[in-house]
């Protein structure tokens, strides 16, 4: 923390002009004292008041109510949608039931709103998982297709 400057000069012309008083002796030396010690606490006080104030925030107490109304860092998030399509992923190649549900769907509107026919763009084996009237698989306990398989899928669909 930065020293505040100790006014010496102000010292010193108090101190003289004590020595001044105490020399015409105007009023009584118990007054001139007095006097003396009132102008040394004032040039105290001030130099105890520039210490308090202090320039940089991090060395001032803030106040609770300061503090809830200090404006927060935005935390950084990640967006809903990239959690949700993320644990679609991970759910579509554990389960075959979840990729028919979840994923299958996603990647048809994908290939939908790229293209106006994805039956027509797509490759066959590319269209048998993804097309909208596909039934409902067997055993929806059975693991989906892999990761790799679903990347294939998604890179395929980019292209278009």
């Amino acid at each position: 923390m930065k020293r505040p400057r100790i006014p010496i000069g102000t010292i010193v012309v108090v101190t003289i002009g004590l020595v001044v008083a105490l020399g015409l002796r105007p009023v009584s030396v118990r007054e001139i004292l007095a006097a003396y010690v009132l102008a040394l606490t004032a040039i105290a006080l001030l130099v105890l008041a520039r210490m308090a104030r202090t320039q940089e925030e991090w060395e001032r107490a803030t106040s609770e109510l300061e503090r809830a109304l200090a404006p927060r860092k935005p935390v950084r998030a990640r967006p809903n949608e990239l959690v949700r399509v993320e644990r679609d992923l991970v759910l579509s190649s554990s389960n075959a039931a979840e990729f028919h549900a979840r994923l299958r769907p996603l990647l048809f509107d994908i290939a939908a709103a790229r293209v106006k026919q994805p039956k027509e763009v797509l490759d066959d084996e590319t269209w048998e998982l993804l097309r909208p009237d596909l039934p409902a698989p067997d055993d929806r306990t059975a693991p989906g297709p892999p990761l790799r398989r679903i990347a294939e899928l998604v890179d395929t669909i980019e292209r278009l």
